[in-house]
């Protein structure tokens, strides 16, 4: 039907008028260049002018006019924006113009042996070569020229001043996009960069003025309001040391995302972001086996329980990447998985293949029931409790959820032939000093257990899939729904104050994606039994962390937002650790950024005892259930006050 044709995108009536303007003024300047060469030639006395060269002008001039145009048809351009015109443009005339040269001096020879005579002086093809050259050359640039003095007219001391860090080839182009362009009120003032060869040279009239440390003081001296930070490819500590200094100057800060984003040339001042907290940890990007992830994901039916909240959703995200054959979100809160189910539907349309459930982790019921129709055979469990304070009030629930969750799906993952099982665990796991860590310590023990029961489960014959148990164990991450971050931006949106639990506190930090696609890759390392422990990079004060964030607001610390210290909560330590002193760790070969803490030897049938006892105390409210965790997790102390 026409209506389900797709239409051609059509080509501006303003880009034809332009295109035909342009061919209109070649054309002129193709035959004032031979009449202007044959003048030259003959020293401007037409007396001596052969009669018979004007009447072959006449004729050859409106020919080599044609073609010169047929040349830069085809070399594009009359489709090209001048205004924004570069060396890649001048490099089409030269090839257009060189090969305009070779056709004359063909049709030359030729009709010199046809006509055994010169139908014009070899001089005035020379020179009408050489004039037209520069006359279309020079009407093309001259553009961007125009564009490039009412730019510089147009600034006005109500435009921005910007300082650009990176005289690479990402702040060439973004000096570029904001002298070019005219819906921008700003001008590049000066550039900043660590090559000494590159001072005292500029980039499109920008000068390079001086190295980082030179960045306060130009700051002043060119009366700078934003600095775009454009060296998308700078190693982490790099990054965060220019960073920092440029939070001093009181300026805004923006920054380039990515080396991405120049691929195909797509850096634009829109591209331009403000800077994150994760451009100031001073840790370069993690790198993933993608191949390895999607070797073992794609065309598998995934799980993800929890898969509305910050880890869970993510996962989502990057499993629909790899193209699984079912990816199923199985979350208790309805809205968050409504939320991630649009997302990608919207995105992936009928090509992802996704289903979402409702049902708890708790319900012995609903997790048999989903399990055994629908077959997962990767499981990622994200489902827990997380908040350390909330917990703290409700440590009933964090077991029945946490603990009780995690062994019922443990156990429907080997009845129902699940083939792998990734828990997500935490680095508060390791000596917990609250009732969360102490719960996710029972989880990373519930799976070694597992894995030890379905290891021997199949060797005897008792089940046909082994499950291959892992646990994955990483520190906080930017972003989460109740992060410390998150909390910062609020108390910064709303005036102040900015609430620290103690100075001296320091927490690993990493970006959702960052961690989730570890997570992905450790599931495909995964032999049985193992907990991945996740580079996390240095740890970093939390009290730093909060005047960076007041500082990248362009807010002073302490003057227009107070920073209150509150004192630790319960629960809370100074310090994390990713792991035991029981435990060693070893680098997995193909990655440095994950590594594995050895199983901690236990007896399985006593711990097993005492997980369901523990599960019965917290569904009757036992008031004595930090004890009872106390008893299977030696390292947790629940009367042991916050340091």
């Amino acid at each position: 039907m026409a209506g389900d044709t797709k239409k051609k995108p059509s080509i501006s009536k303003h880009w034809v008028y332009r295109a035909l303007v342009f061919a209109a003024l070649d054309f002129l300047m193709m035959m004032c260049s031979f009449f202007c060469a044959v003048l030259v030639r003959f020293d401007f006395r037409f007396s001596q002018i052969d009669r018979r060269y004007f009447i072959n002008i006449l004729i050859i001039a409106p020919i080599c006019s044609i073609v010169i145009i047929g040349l830069f048809g085809i070399f594009k351009m009359y489709s090209s924006i001048w205004r924004f015109a570069s060396f890649s443009e001048f490099a089409r005339i030269v090839k257009a113009w060189v090969l305009f040269t070779l056709i004359t001096l063909l049709f030359v020879i030729v009709s010199e042996l046809i006509t055994k005579s010169r139908l014009i002086p070899i001089s005035v093809w020379i020179m009408a070569i050489v004039f037209g050259f520069v006359l279309t050359t020079a009407l093309r640039f001259g553009f961007r020229f125009i564009s490039f003095m009412n730019n510089e007219k147009s600034a006005t001391d109500d435009g921005l001043n910007i300082m650009i860090i990176g005289a690479g080839a990402c702040g060439k182009d973004v000096i570029h996009e904001i002298v070019m362009s005219q819906h921008v009120d700003a001008r590049v003032c000066c550039a900043i960069d660590d090559n000494p060869v590159k001072i005292g040279r500029e980039i499109d009239g920008v000068p390079i003025v001086g190295t980082r440390k030179d960045i306060p003081r130009m700051a002043e001296k060119y009366k700078i309001d934003e600095i775009i930070f454009a060296i998308p490819d700078a190693r982490g500590i790099d990054r965060k040391d220019i960073l920092a200094i440029c939070s001093t100057t009181g300026c805004e800060v923006r920054i380039i995302p990515g080396m991405y984003q120049m691929i195909d040339g797509s850096v634009t001042v829109n591209t331009i972001r403000n800077v994150q907290i994760e451009d100031l940890l001073g840790r370069d990007p993690v790198k993933a086996n993608v191949e390895k992830i999607r070797e073992y994901i794609t065309g598998k039916t995934v799980m993800v329980t929890g898969g509305g909240g910050s880890i869970g959703s993510e996962l989502c995200r990057q499993i629909a990447m790899a193209k699984p054959k079912l990816l199923i979100i199985f979350d208790i809160y309805e809205n968050n998985a409504f939320w991630i189910e649009k997302e990608l539907r919207e995105k992936y349309g009928d090509s992802l293949n996704l289903l979402t459930l409702i049902g708890s982790v708790r319900n012995t019921n609903r997790v048999h029931a989903v399990l055994d129709k629908y077959r997962p055979e990767i499981i990622f469990h994200a489902a827990a409790h997380k908040h350390v304070p909330l917990m703290e009030g409700s440590p009933n629930e964090a077991i029945k959820n946490n603990c009780g969750g995690t062994y019922k799906m443990a156990q429907a993952a080997i009845q129902y032939g699940v083939k792998r099982f990734v828990l997500i665990s935490t680095d508060k796991a390791v000596n917990p000093t609250n009732i969360m860590g102490a719960s996710k310590r029972i989880c990373e023990m519930i799976i070694q257990m597992m894995d030890r029961r379905a290891q021997a489960m199949f060797d005897k014959g008792e089940i046909e899939v082994r499950t291959t148990f892992s646990a994955v164990r990483f520190g906080n991450v930017l972003g989460s729904n109740g992060s410390v971050l998150k909390i910062f931006e609020k108390q910064i949106a709303a005036g102040g104050p900015v609430t620290v639990t103690d100075k001296r506190i320091i927490r690993y930090f990493m970006t959702i994606p960052e961690a989730v696609v570890l997570v992905m890759e450790s599931g495909a390392y995964a032999r049985g039994g193992e907990i991945f422990v996740l580079n996390m990079g240095e740890p970093v004060k939390i009290d730093d962390v909060a005047r960076k964030m007041i500082q990248l607001s362009g807010l002073t610390p302490d003057v227009d937002i107070k920073i209150v210290y509150t004192g630790l909560r319960p629960g809370e330590k100074l310090y994390e650790e990713r792991l035991m002193d029981e435990e060693g760790l070893r680098e997995t070969e193909e990655n440095k950024d994950i590594s594995i803490a050895q199983p901690i030897p236990m007896d399985d049938e006593k711990f097993e005892k005492a997980v369901l006892e523990l599960d019965r105390a917290a569904k009757s409210e036992s008031e004595d259930i930090r004890h009872i965790v106390a008893g299977i997790v030696k390292t947790y102390d629940p009367d042991k006050k916050p340091e």
